[in-house]
């Protein structure tokens, strides 16, 4: 199969690299790709992953058998339908479908058909009513922007008055545009968060591992929200009961309401979920790997990654084996440039790749990456490299990430150093000698 993913993150290199070992790879292009994903798959910078129309000719031109979409944008925008009206098979969800994580306020809708668990929440469009509601059923709460705003657009609130200059921020300063224009409001849910992940093809979903990440930028899980800042698989809190109970009260649910609408979902459905006594709680759906999730997904996949996405894209998932999983654990570490989520510097040197990916156990994906015309590898984003190792335990795992962390030289890039905290604590707990 000749093979084209889009996108030009982290999440897109793992999924290059998952599908460049299929022996059913023959071709493989990337768009627009970054200098890590350039190793394993022909990168196409000219072509942007929400360029519709140059995606298109890209695919005419390659004779791509196969589309991989990675990003939510180009989803919501109806990327996956310009492709199936032209007769390339894509990987994703129509524009229809993907409004599962393109707007908020439809999420809720299909998940109270569904009977699907989810926190309380109301929708509004003017800040004063926001706001009342706010002074009304106090805090903590948490704010969110109906559309989508880069993973930022999730405010949490301990006071009411943060949730009053939330709700000024996304309506009236527009701080996400148009994302902001209407909000939900939903309490604030205690316990522990995971990231659940299915494919499906529009009738049956199969269970993809779930893996915990960490979205503030700072240690100890403190200040601004990112797009994450390291991950880890499997997520302890999910185990095979959990797991059942994910499958069977959420997402199987989920996939039957969004058919009986008349939208049938394909593609990966990514459940944020808050976990405590009584089970699992949507928090928040996404139509697309997460990014780092991904990652530490991918690392642990024994088997080909490449069919499951083909029987995906063409309705065949009861067809085709279920997926199975290393018996090690995965923990990726992302290295951001410094300022990152605020402003921050493009264009700084990294060395020491070839040596941290040396290191036992440790792959090293790029996110934000370009190679100059002498072959340096330059930081190019906000999330810079995602530092992942393979081991017998989350400690062990952690320990080589830094190892391989230890030995870049990028003065410009910072990372957390407490990734997986929780499952060590718990590892700890259970394995005093760990």
């Amino acid at each position: 199969m000749k093979v084209l993913v889009v996108g030009g993150g982290g999440r897109e290199h793992a999924l290059c690299w998952a599908i460049a070992t299929s022996p059913r790879c023959k071709a493989l292009w990337c768009a627009p790709g970054n200098a890590g994903i350039a190793e394993v798959a022909t990168c196409l910078p000219g072509v942007g992953a929400e360029d519709l129309d140059a995606i298109l000719d890209a695919c005419r031109a390659h004779a791509i058998d196969l589309v991989v979409v990675g990003p939510e944008a180009p989803l919501v925008a109806g990327l996956v339908d310009r492709l199936e009206a032209a007769g390339i098979a894509a990987v994703g969800p129509s524009a229809a479908a993907a409004r599962l994580e393109g707007s908020k306020a439809f999420m809720k809708d299909v998940l109270a058909e569904a009977g699907v668990p989810t926190a309380r929440s109301a929708t509004f469009t003017d800040p004063a009513a926001a706001k009342a509601h706010v002074k009304d059923r106090g805090a903590p709460c948490v704010v969110k922007a109906d559309g989508l705003a880069a993973g930022k657009g999730v405010l949490l609130c301990e006071t009411e008055g943060k949730a009053l200059a939330a709700i000024d921020a996304l309506m009236t300063d527009r701080a996400f545009g148009a994302a902001g224009d209407c909000i939900v409001i939903e309490d604030w849910l205690q316990g522990e968060e995971a990231s659940a992940f299915a494919l499906c093809d529009g009738t049956t979903a199969v269970w993809m591992g779930a893996a915990q990440d960490h979205k503030r930028v700072g240690e100890g899980d403190t200040g601004p929200n990112t797009g994450g800042m390291g991950a880890y698989a499997p997520a302890p809190i999910v185990d095979d009961a959990m797991a059942g109970r994910i499958m069977t009260e959420i997402m199987q649910p989920t996939v039957e309401a969004m058919a009986a609408r008349g939208t049938p979902f394909k593609g990966v459905l990514f459940a944020g979920l808050m976990i405590d006594d009584t089970g699992p709680t949507v928090l928040e759906f996404n139509v697309r790997f997460g990014d780092p999730e991904c990652q530490v997904l991918l690392a642990r996949l024994d088997g080909d990654l490449l069919d499951l996405l083909e029987a995906t894209a063409h309705g065949r998932l009861a067809d085709v084996p279920a997926p199975r999983w290393q018996p090690r654990t995965a923990l990726v570490v992302v290295m951001a440039a410094r300022g990152y989520p605020g402003t921050y510097e493009k264009g700084t040197a990294i060395g020491g790749l070839e040596a941290a990916g040396a290191v036992e156990g440790v792959t090293v994906f790029h996110a934000g990456t370009r190679r100059d015309a002498g072959g340096t590898i330059l930081a190019n984003g906000g999330r810079v490299l995602g530092v992942t190792a393979l081991g017998g335990s989350v400690k062990q795992a952690r320990a080589r990430a830094h190892a391989a962390i230890d030995v870049l030289y990028w003065p410009e890039g910072y990372c957390r150093r407490d990734i997986g905290w929780r499952a060590i604590a718990r590892e700890t707990a259970t394995r005093p000698e760990s």
